[in-house]
């Protein structure tokens, strides 16, 4: 039938150290292609994880919470890339962070009664370490009760 996700990394487990030394996104993307093409998929998922913490650091965060916000949409921006084929942006996500900035941006996806596409995503590649909710249970204290106790249901209580 239908291929099961990778199990969710380790959190503690260290980036490759090739990937790690990546100063720009372009060289994360050519490593992540040799390497996936070479059979190494570790040094490939390492150089995606990599490119999107340098997104994230490039967009300019001012707190740790909201670089993690950032790192969580360009996450979901390459699995969607992926999947799709191609460059795939969340426009929706980004006009709203605009318009309300990161924090409130991810409070009001957190909070909606249905979960967002973008965390089924996330989940079906395993990375729900990347979702919003994630985030959230992680930086209690930077958002709403609210929204701690509906990403506490959505992931259950592990921490990610």
């Amino acid at each position: 039938m239908g291929m099961q996700p990778p199990k969710e990394p380790d959190l503690d487990a260290a980036m490759d150290p090739r990937a790690a030394r990546l100063k720009t996104v372009e060289q994360c993307e050519i490593l992540a292609e040799n390497a996936f093409k070479g059979g190494d998929r570790q040094l490939a998922k390492d150089c995606r994880k990599r490119a999107v913490q340098l997104r994230a650091e490039r967009h300019g965060a001012k707190t740790e919470v909201e670089k993690e916000c950032l790192e969580a949409i360009y996450a979901l921006e390459e699995v969607r890339s992926e999947a799709n084929g191609r460059t795939t942006k969340a426009a929706r996500t980004w006009q709203a962070i605009k318009r309300h900035g990161i924090i409130p941006t991810v409070e009001r996806v957190v909070a909606r009664p249905q979960v967002s596409e973008g965390f089924k995503a996330l989940e079906e590649m395993g990375l729900k370490r990347y979702a919003f909710e994630a985030v959230v249970l992680r930086h209690p204290d930077m958002f709403s009760p609210e929204a701690v106790e509906i990403s506490r249901q959505r992931l259950g209580e592990g921490k990610l």
